[in-house]
């Protein structure tokens, strides 16, 4: 069942990969595809939670008082994490020969540092440099993904050389 999914969401995504394949390599093109799927679905989540969910109403749990920004934010978090992690795993990375639980954590490290990034990068656009927040939070987001990306291929996702090779003897 999910080899069949994964067949038919790399088949839509190769599909609309023809067009462009003459300036973006096909990795890249599921990179941006699953990342950006994955950032609208997060986005929506978040618009849902925060508007209809929380209904713009702070939230008591074990006596911790949390906005409806922050609870959004949660909610959107728990489906966006494990969904990216599977769509850079199985279509975007099917290639790393990484064990499971490496992979998974080192995504969860990098996501931290993502969410880390965001937060430098909209202070430095906006307090310091006077930007809008929306066109800081695009070129921040942009700075992020080129990051995550470069990360996911040379760490989380990266593809050890395999131990079949004779090791030197000095």
């Amino acid at each position: 069942m999910l080899s069949a999914i994964r067949n038919i969401v790399l088949g839509v995504i190769d599909f609309f990969h023809r067009p462009f394949s003459r300036w973006i390599d096909v990795q890249t093109f599921r990179y941006l595809a699953c990342g950006g799927s994955n950032t609208v679905l997060d986005v929506l989540i978040y618009f849902i939670a925060y508007n209809y969910i929380f209904d713009k109403q702070a939230i008591q749990v074990a006596g911790i008082t949390i906005t409806p920004y922050i609870a959004a934010f949660i909610v959107s978090f728990f489906i966006s994490f494990p969904l990216g992690f599977a769509l850079s795993k199985y279509i975007v990375f099917p290639h790393s020969n990484l064990g499971g639980r490496i992979q998974l954590f080192r995504y969860a490290v990098l996501v931290s540092m993502c969410i880390f990034l965001n937060y430098i990068f909209l202070k430095i656009f906006v307090e310091w440099c006077g930007f809008y927040p929306t066109p800081s939070k695009v070129l921040t987001t942009a700075v992020v993904a080129v990051f995550s990306y470069i990360s996911q291929r040379n760490f989380t996702f990266k593809v050890k050389p395999s131990s079949e090779e004779e090791p030197l003897i000095p």
